[in-house]
């Protein structure tokens, strides 16, 4: 037990969220470069002849720049053992970033200086809000022209609805920073020029802001400015309060630049300082405590050919309490059997390592083979409780898709399959169309992301046709039959993978429409026995 408590206090697992380029992927690499784990950072955007983002994997992300996909990264730093979860910043693939977040202990809200709070980053804070968990700030870019620290402390109170408390103060005038100031020390740490462009560690020196020789590298206006900025935030900012940060009603927030490493060491060490460790999750039996000899953990991501040598499909998940052990046999409690946890892997991004043992706030991947579901619950044998239900996003988009080369349908069959099963579109049949799926969608990008995947994983070639529909509603209710529904004349009738009926329905006239004529019929976003939540339609309201 004291060995559990002591791994346990020594984790922190947290996710990345932010609107796309804020710099989150480039921030995530240089958390790594700090913390050893690497030791020349890719760019997102780099050259030809330089490396990509460590933590974007698949071929499609280097291409785009964009992050499509949620990573996990893994490394030591200082007697923590650190898990970053870092998430695709497009909207198209916040379901993604949603299922992530219930794995996380705490986030980083990343902002642009010069843009503030942005669309995304409203959505996903919400997300962090409802679970309440600790939210810290980092503001990037320094390096370029921003916005007044004081203007975007006040947007981030109006528009979030939660109080920011500066760790750090950006030393400079009008977005011409050299450092920063560390309001716990007292003291200014000004960079030096970095001619490596942000790929390497920074060295920087520090000193007391009444040190004369800081007044004079800083220049009198500017040594000035920061003693006005230092004394207004003493006098009139909220005080720090450990208690309102757990809770989510108070943001640390950091000034620096990811892409120069400006402030990412300090911001680093303090976060893991004041983040907590893994604490209890909820279950059908209540809260679980992590400090349990009880092993359990659930699936929040599977991942199909990280490998594509070996096509294999690796289903991840978060140790919530006890001890793992690899080669451990738990209950899987949604398929009510006993199964093997063989050949457990850790991850930097794509590269992998055997892992022995795992403790609460872990995350580790095993090889599926077809069995595990998003959500699933894995737990000690003699135990059987379920954690709570995983947000599904409703699609909003639709296309038919099928293979243009017959001769590989198998092929294009296994790839719907897996890729299904990821959980990034939902597949739908309709009656009498074997050769052909309907895919759904929350946005636009994950058709294509699917199509370069077939493509790529799978050598299939597909058609593509979009569909002219916006909502998906299940069809339940005593003696029903689809095919007598009136109103829904210009709707698809389909059924799910398990056979479940729904129809396609172009928007939310005409399914007030079919609703009124069809009084013994639900229409739900879901199925009453899928677990599901509605988030993106409660965002909307």
């Amino acid at each position: 037990m004291e060995e559990i408590s002591k791994e346990i206090n020594s984790r922190r697992t947290f996710a990345i969220i932010s609107h796309p380029d804020a710099g989150k992927t480039t921030l995530t690499e240089k958390l790594l470069l700090y913390g050893g784990a690497i030791h020349l950072a890719g760019s997102v955007k780099a050259r030809k002849t330089q490396k990509h983002a460590v933590s974007d994997w698949m071929e499609i992300e280097k291409q785009r720049g964009i992050s499509v996909t949620s990573s996990v990264l893994q490394f030591d730093y200082q007697g923590y053992r650190v898990n970053i979860l870092d998430t695709p910043g497009h909207q198209d693939f916040s379901e993604d970033t949603y299922r992530t977040l219930m794995a996380a202990d705490s986030a980083v809200m990343l902002i642009d200086v010069a843009k503030g709070v942005e669309e995304q980053t409203k959505k996903l804070f919400r997300v962090c809000k409802q679970r309440g968990i600790p939210i810290f700030t980092f503001v990037n870019k320094l390096d370029r022209f921003g916005r007044n620290p004081f203007e975007l402390m006040e947007e981030i109170e109006k528009v979030l609805g939660i109080r920011a408390y500066p760790m750090n103060w950006p030393v400079g005038i009008d977005g011409n920073y050299k450092g920063v100031y560390n309001r716990k020390l007292a003291q200014v740490e000004l960079f030096d020029k970095d001619s490596s462009h942000g790929q390497k560690a920074v060295a920087s020196t520090a000193g007391r802001v009444e040190d004369p020789s800081f007044r004079a590298l800083l220049g009198e206006d500017v040594h000035q400015a920061l003693c006005d900025d230092i004394a207004l935030l003493d006098m009139a900012g909220d005080e720090f309060d450990p208690d309102k940060v757990a809770r989510g009603e108070l943001t640390p927030m950091f000034f620096g630049s990811a892409m120069t490493n400006f402030g990412v060491q300090p911001f680093l060490e303090e976060f893991l300082r004041l983040a907590p460790p893994p604490k209890p999750r909820l279950s059908d039996q209540g809260l679980i405590d992590p400090h349990s000899d009880v092993f359990s953990a659930f699936v929040f991501k599977i991942q199909a050919n990280m490998n594509p040598a070996h096509r294999d499909r690796i289903a991840f998940m978060r140790i919530c309490s006890g001890k793992f052990a690899r080669g451990m046999a738990v209950y899987h409690v949604q398929s009510k059997k006993q199964v093997k946890l063989g050949q457990p892997q850790q991850f930097l991004a794509q590269e992998r390592a055997i892992v022995e043992e795992a403790y609460p706030g872990d995350i580790i991947g095993v090889f599926d083979p077809g069995i595990f579901g998003i959500g699933d619950t894995l737990c000690q044998p003699g135990h059987q409780f379920c954690f709570q239900d995983f947000p599904v996003f409703p699609p909003e988009q639709f296309a038919r898709v099928q293979a243009k080369d017959t001769m590989k349908r198998k092929q294009f069959d296994k790839g719907m399959t897996q890729l299904t099963q990821e959980g990034a579109v939902q597949v739908f049949r309709q009656p009498g169309m074997l050769e052909s799926y309907i895919i759904g969608a929350v946005g636009s990008l994950q058709f294509d992301v699917l199509q370069y995947r077939l493509k790529q994983e799978y050598g299939v070639d597909i058609l593509m046709h979009h569909l002219p529909f916006g909502l998906a509603r299940w069809l339940e209710g005593d003696n029903l039959n689809p095919k007598a529904l009136k109103g829904i004349d210009n709707g698809m009738l389909l059924e799910d993978l398990k056979g479940r009926p729904l129809v396609l329905i172009t928007n939310e006239w005409q399914l007030n429409w079919a609703v009124e004529r069809n009084p013994g019929v639900e229409f739900r976003v879901a199925p009453s026995d899928a677990r599901s939540v509605n988030l993106a339609r409660r965002e909307q309201a």
